[in-house]
Formats: structure tokens, sequence, C-alpha cells
């Protein structure tokens, strides 16, 4: 049974960082119950991440600032608390699990906590194995953290908070680094955690759909410091805040309110798997489907890129690829996706240069560049990494985006020149003369993307261009890349990012253990049950509506809709 009283409680509370002119939380009101399963969304810079700063101290002890107002949690005003006294009771697993490790060992580091409360060796190692045990990492107690992968790292962040028996854990973006499997599992380890021990769990997170793929009681939607609304998921997804505040509904919500089905009356309507349809709404969905132009795409351009029977291992017992052949064709806006380490950027190295393949060949517009250097492939290549910040080397805009072209034998005017109008199609031109470190994160994305396109390449390649980002800054980075390929720029993509690749992308490479496992088209790729699971990927719940409805070809209603909600994005711009 739910306690009356609050285990976190806003009132009237005001958060301002010292470095900045306005407060980030504006007289917040919020009370959240023990056990209770909380979301907090919104789109970048609505203060999402300081709440969860605020409820385990960060701030105000490492992340200055001026508070107003009251906030207990369990009990303890949070102002004349310490760090120390917050993390008996909260505990928090980021979207890097890298930055929490401590231990040398997965077993070290989920006992960090208990050697810090000096408890005997017997039952220190029978709890951390019991903890690890919870989050299924029991068999890697022995193994380095760093040697994990993502979703294993996460698991024993998991482990290692658990271990402390705290109140409340706290999830800072926990699908941001995942694959969709590896996130799905995630999702649903939480849910179970919290379904076991009745942790009261505070997920933070813009990607509601993946969320919701379990049972949430309440979303709390900020915008600017304050919040917008406090409901459960069947209240906010049939209302109209979620679009009004830019953030990304449930790819099936959109579906079914395309077809002329009224959602508020669906039952279930906050999980896919819940979602219950009536004949009536079944029909209308056939109908719009019937209705609609199948799209046909077609690319008959010449190949651009294709590699040939691909080898390559870092030592000669670590194979990652294996036999990896493929054709590009000029023009193509296309997706490579897979599981964390499944070879898709040890790919993207090999074309770009960045390593060796141990055999096979590797072709630019028909001619063999797999002897070329990484300066003669650049001519031709583009690679844009996920981190902005580690490809950016200079303090100007204009010193970054023109550093390439320094030893390129143009004249200085030349150079300007060249590097405005780059600035112009990127959309910096105005920010021209300003310091890199006064953009935005996705405005250090186009300042990458810019100091690669204006060294005047046929292909780029971006390594999981939108992760992060919230659904506007999602929109803007992907039409951006969209008005690049239809210059004639190929565009490859690696992504985690099912969505992307259904609406942005016109082919999925599936890599599998350092296999090509498919090359089609992405709404083939995520109607196919099979792949699916063996890939690591996540069925698009367009596909369950398909079924759902009686749809023959749920490959075509996949389609129809991708093309219709770019039909009607074009329309609203």
């Amino acid at each position: 049974m739910m306690s009356n009283t609050p285990i976190i409680s806003f009132k009237d509370f005001s958060f301002q960082y010292n470095a900045q002119k306005q407060p980030t939380l504006k007289h917040l009101n919020l009370d959240i119950y023990p056990g209770e399963k909380i979301l907090i969304c919104g789109a970048s810079g609505s203060g999402k991440s300081t709440i969860g700063n605020c409820i385990n101290g960060l701030i105000p002890f490492s992340y200055m600032g001026k508070i107003e107002g009251s906030l207990t949690v369990d009990g303890i005003e949070t102002k004349d608390s310490s760090i120390f006294e917050l993390s008996t009771r909260v505990g928090t697993v980021l979207q890097d699990p890298d930055g929490q490790f401590v231990g040398l060992t997965v077993g070290e580091d989920i006992a960090f906590a208990l050697e810090n409360d000096c408890v005997e060796q017997k039952q220190m190692i029978e709890e951390t194995f019991l903890s690890a045990q919870k989050v299924d990492i029991h068999r890697h107690l022995d193994h380095a953290p760093y040697d994990l992968s993502g979703g294993q790292k996460q698991r024993v962040s998991m482990a290692g908070v658990l271990v402390d028996k705290v109140k409340i854990l706290l999830f800072d973006e926990p699908l941001a680094n995942l694959d969709p499997a590896t996130g799905k599992s995630a999702i649903e380890l939480i849910d179970k955690i919290q379904k076991e021990s009745n942790t009261t769990v505070i997920i933070i997170e813009h990607r509601i759909e993946d969320v919701l793929w379990e049972k949430i009681d309440r979303i709390i939607l900020l915008d600017d410091g304050c919040i917008i609304s406090d409901s459960t998921p069947q209240q906010l997804l049939t209302g109209p805040l979620l679009v009004e505040y830019g953030i990304r509904e449930p790819l099936y919500l959109t579906a079914l309110k395309y077809t002329g089905v009224d959602v508020s009356k669906v039952e279930g309507i906050d999980n896919i798997k819940t979602v219950r349809l009536t004949e009536e709404d079944k029909a209308a969905v056939r109908k719009w489907f019937s209705m609609q132009p199948k799209p046909v795409l077609i690319n008959d351009n010449d190949v651009i890129l294709e590699t040939r029977n691909l080898d390559f291992g870092y030592t000669e017992n670590t194979q990652i690829l294996f036999d990896v052949s493929l054709k590009i064709q000029k023009g193509e806006m296309l997706a490579i996706v897979g599981r964390n380490g499944a070879g898709k950027s040890t790919l993207c190295k090999l074309v770009c240069g960045f390593e060796n393949p141990q055999s096979g060949k590797i072709f630019y517009a028909n001619e063999d560049i797999t002897d070329s250097s990484i300066r003669q492939r650049a001519a031709h290549i583009g690679y844009v990494m996920q981190n902005p910040n580690q490809m950016i080397s200079q303090s100007m805009i204009f010193d970054e985006v023109a550093m390439g072209l320094k030893k390129s034998g143009l004249s200085e005017e030349q150079i300007k020149e060249r590097v405005y109008q780059t600035l112009k199609i990127c959309g910096l031109y105005e920010f021209r003369n300003w310091p890199i470190s006064a953009l935005s994160f996705g405005q250090k994305k186009r300042v990458t993307i810019a100091s690669i396109l204006v060294m005047g390449p046929d292909i780029i390649i971006l390594d999981e261009p939108t992760a992060g980002q919230d659904f506007r800054h999602y929109t803007e980075i992907m039409e951006f890349l969209s008005q690049l390929n239809e210059q004639g720029i190929t565009v490859i993509i690696v992504t985690h990012d099912m969505h992307l690749m259904l609406e942005y992308t016109n082919r999925a490479l599936v890599f599998l253990d350092g296999r090509l496992m498919r090359d089609d088209s992405g709404s083939s790729v995520l109607c196919n049950p099979e792949l699916i699971n063996r890939a690591a990927l996540k069925e698009t719940s367009l596909f369950a509506i398909a079924n759902m409805c009686g749809i023959d070809d749920p490959v075509a209603f996949v389609d129809c809709f991708i093309a219709y909600e770019k039909k009607e994005r074009s329309h609203a711009e």
C-alpha cells in the first residue's frame, strides 16, 4: 500500500546556477511517493537533469547556486544535508556508466559502498553476489568493468547502487548509449527491480515510447524550468502537450491519429502491449492504408563505394569483421545498424583508412583505394564522430572549419570564400566569428559536419548523429542531413535509432557478430521478428498496429506511414 507521506517533496522550489542569469528551475511543487515509478521528460534545457541533480545532492554540493523554497528527500531538507547522507537514500545511474566506475573488477565496483561502511568481508561477498544476481551480472564479477558491453556496464552501475539498499533509484537518460534491444532489456530490468523491492524509481528520459514499454505511474513534463504537466501516461498521450512542447510521441499513437482513430477512447493507449482497438478502429486503419499511394524507391545511380570480402581483426585471435561485401550507390542515404560490438564502427574506420583490412578490397567510384592514405580518402569520404568535442581542436568556429583547407594550396581568400559558403549551407554563417564554447551541443555537431563538408566529399559517414538529442534538435540535424543528401552527397549513418532508420534512410545494412547479415529497407528489417531478435534491434510499434488490424502487408503499411509523416511535416513547415 502506498504511503500518504511523500518520499520526495518540492515546495515552491527554485534553483539558479551561479553562472546563470535566470533560474533553471522555477517555483516547483511536486510530491513523489514511496514505490512510485516516475518519468521526467522535456526538451533540452527544460531543467529535467537539474531536477535529478537536486534530488541526489549534486545540487547544491557540487554544482553551486541559489536555492529558494524547500526540497525534502526521505524527510531530509537537502540544502541542510550532504552528498554522503543523500547517497545513502538515492542511488544514481548515469547515462555514461564509465564515469561511475571505481573498482578494477565488477565485484570490487559493486562492493565499494560496503567497503566504505566497513562491512565484514564474508557478508560483503554475499551481498555483492546477491546484488549482481538481481541484475544478472553475477557471472562477470572478475571482469574489468571497462571490458563489458554498454548494457552490462549499466547493470554493474545498478548493482552498485542496489547493494547500498537505497530507497530511491534515479536513472539519468538510461537509454542514450544502448542498442535498441539492450535498451528494452534495461527498461524491463528497472521494472523488475522496482516491483521486487518497491523502490521509488525516477527515470529522466526523452524517449517516451521506449520507457513506456513497462508501466509508469506518472509523467512529469517540464519546459523552461516549470512543470507543464503532472499526469498519468494515458492523460498525457491523449492530449496535445507532447506535440506542443516538442516531444516525440509514440509512433503507434501518431499512426492511429493519422488514420482517424480517436485515441482518447482507445483502451490501454499508454503501452503498445496493452492497446485494444475496437473493430471500428481497425476498419479505420485498414481504410486509411488502402487509400495511401504505395511508395516506390528506385536508385539506379552508379556505385560510389564498394567493399569486397573485407576481413579485419585487431589481433590474430580477435576477428571483428568477416567477409564483408557491399555496394553503396551515389546519392543514397542509408543506415548501418546492429548491436554494440557488431562491427559497424570498425567498417567505417576501414573505409576511412583509420584501420587497414587483413584481406579484401575497398573501392571508391570503381577505383581501388585499399592502400590509399587517410588524407587521400578524406578528399572523397568524410567521417563525423558521435561526440563533437572529440573532433573540435580550435577555439573559433571559422578556424575549425578552415583547418582542413590550410594545406590545400588555396589562397586565404579562396579558403574564406569556401568556409563562408559551407557555413551558410550548415546554418552557421551568423555565428562565423563566435567561439565554439558559446554553441549548444547540436550546433557543435553542425560545426563538425561543416569541417568535413568544406573539403567537398562525396560521402559523409556519421556515427550516431542524434544520440542524446531531444526531438527538436534531432529533427534539425536530420533535416539538415537530408538537404545535403538532396544535393547529391551520399550519407551513411551508424545508428541505434530505429525511427531515424525508418524515416530518413532508404536502406539498412544490418550487422551481427562482424558479418553483414541483411541488406534491405528499414521497414522490411523492422517487420522481421527473427531478424530483430538476432541483431538486437527493436520491432517498430507500427508493425504491431498493422498486425492488430489484420493488414496483410505490414512492410507497405510502415512505408505508407513514413511517407505520410514526411508529407505532414513538410506541410507544417
